[in-house]
């Protein structure tokens, strides 16, 4: 099953269940889904956004969550915080499992291996190389720093 067909079959779910807040993060996600969906028509891709494109937005869509949520902590404002929260549990539900350190550590190993990268140069293709088979799995902004360390 797709992670669209999932999506879908989640959305009717909630309505089934009248689950109101899963319901409208789902419906926040659908949204995100089909502006990708348009701005991949107007580059002449009529199939839609692929699973690799709705995990980015997913991963972008739990990022800016947890960075509304901090915000309102700071502000004091905790129960939008935990809104914002709830919507990431949401979210992740859709997403691949997290590496944990040791595996992206092992991860990175392999790929620079495999890419045969020997200098600080060759980080793009590293990172390149991780996404195209880690995409969801990690967060590159954690991973850029310690491919460098590597590198080095």
């Amino acid at each position: 099953m797709s992670l669209r067909e999932k999506l879908s079959n989640n959305l009717k779910s909630a309505m089934k269940n009248k689950e109101t807040d899963r319901l409208s993060t789902l419906r926040l996600i659908n949204a995100a889904i089909k502006d990708r969906d348009i701005s991949l028509r107007g580059e002449g891709q009529t199939d839609g956004a692929a699973d690799a494109d709705i995990l980015a937005i997913l991963a972008k869509m739990v990022k800016q969550r947890h960075e509304s949520a901090r915000s309102y902590e700071e502000a004091g404002r905790l129960e939008l915080a935990e809104r914002e929260l709830a919507e990431v549990s949401v979210i992740e539900g859709f997403l691949p499992r997290q590496l944990s350190d040791e595996e992206i550590a092992k991860a990175i190993a392999e790929t620079i291996e495999q890419t045969e990268a020997a200098s600080i140069r060759d980080i793009g293709k590293v990172i390149g190389a991780l996404k195209s088979q880690y995409n969801g799995q990690m967060d590159f902004g954690r991973v850029g720093p310690m491919v460098k360390d590597h590198l080095v």
